[in-house]
């Protein structure tokens, strides 16, 4: 495939961006006759980023926006993103991935919650009795990019030409060239039982050491099972954007994974591989101690598109 942007050239939403401190993710479904509200708003969004976060040029403030396929048709006229359906459930044997609805998906991310909050409240206020919020998870950083298992997350994220490549859409569909695929999940973890593991026992399961974040030869861990390979035994990348999010007084504790990527076929075959086993391969072990609990996938346009949106 062609390289999706020439170097120098920004089409995209900030897909891109390297990981931010905080984040809010909201996913929502849009209420009846509240397609021209969301509309405006999706035309406004890049107008609205820059007004929150106008008074803090250091905040980082970002947004990425991405629709779902069951609201595609209904907000706007033209062609669709030609990799663009729901989310596909998977049911296995042992794990489920469920399908949840989304037909918005907003990622919020910068250095500080208040610039994160400023934006989210003021986002649904627009949206207010056109949406309904399905999801609302408050993320962050959790001291050197582990994530509340205790492990590094993101190892792999590729950098620089490379996560453009990854990410973004390319001349394979031009109408929507700079774009990218969001698959997004919710996972819950068991800690008092992965607690309960001791640290080799928790090592084998992932694939790394927790101390040096170093890979292991661990066939059938976490980091074994969810690598995609192509056709030519190379390594598909996509561009990872997990964080941490929880609330310890209700017993929560677990990773919001966003996957951006070309093609949604790359992150589907992961999950397959993850939750119902391959030739050779279980299921991930690592899904023993950690639930899904949402299951979305969303395009995220590029920025010209949302500038000059399409007539409904």
């Amino acid at each position: 495939m062609s390289s999706p942007l020439p170097p120098g050239e920004t089409l995209s939403q900030p897909v891109l961006n390297p990981p931010a401190s905080v984040a809010v993710f909201l996913v929502a479904t849009i209420d009846s006759g509240g397609e021209a509200v969301v509309r405006e708003a999706l035309g406004s969004l890049a107008g609205l980023v820059r007004s929150v976060g106008f008074p803090s040029p250091d905040g980082g403030l970002g947004c990425v926006a991405g629709i779902g396929s069951r609201a595609w048709d209904r907000l706007f006229g033209g062609p669709r993103p030609a990799r663009l359906h729901p989310f596909r459930e998977l049911a296995g044997p042992r794990h489920h991935a469920p399908a949840t609805p989304g037909d918005l998906f907003f990622h919020i991310e910068a250095a500080r919650t208040d610039l994160c909050f400023a934006l989210a409240a003021e986002l649904v206020r627009r949206l207010r009795g056109t949406i309904t919020v399905r999801d609302e998870t408050q993320a962050f950083s959790y001291f050197d990019s582990r994530n509340l298992l205790g492990f590094v997350d993101g190892t792999e994220n590729p950098v620089g030409p490379a996560a453009a490549d990854a990410a973004l859409v390319g001349e394979e569909d031009p109408g929507f060239r700079g774009g990218s695929y969001a698959l997004v999940q919710k996972y819950l973890h068991d800690v008092d039982a992965w607690e309960a593991l001791a640290v080799e026992a928790q090592e084998k399961v992932i694939g790394r050491s927790k101390l040096t974040n170093l890979e292991l030869d661990a066939p059938g861990s976490h980091k074994d099972v969810s690598t995609v390979l192509g056709p030519d035994g190379s390594e598909q990348k996509i561009l990872r954007a997990a964080m941490p999010f929880g609330r310890p007084g209700h017993g929560e504790f677990g990773t919001y994974f966003v996957a951006y990527a070309r093609t949604p076929d790359i992150p589907e075959t992961m999950l397959s591989k993850m939750f119902l086993g391959g030739p050779g391969s279980g299921p991930d072990p690592l899904l023993d101690y950690s639930r899904a609990v949402t299951g979305s996938l969303f395009f995220v346009p590029p920025t010209e598109f949302l500038e000059a949106l399409p007539d409904s």
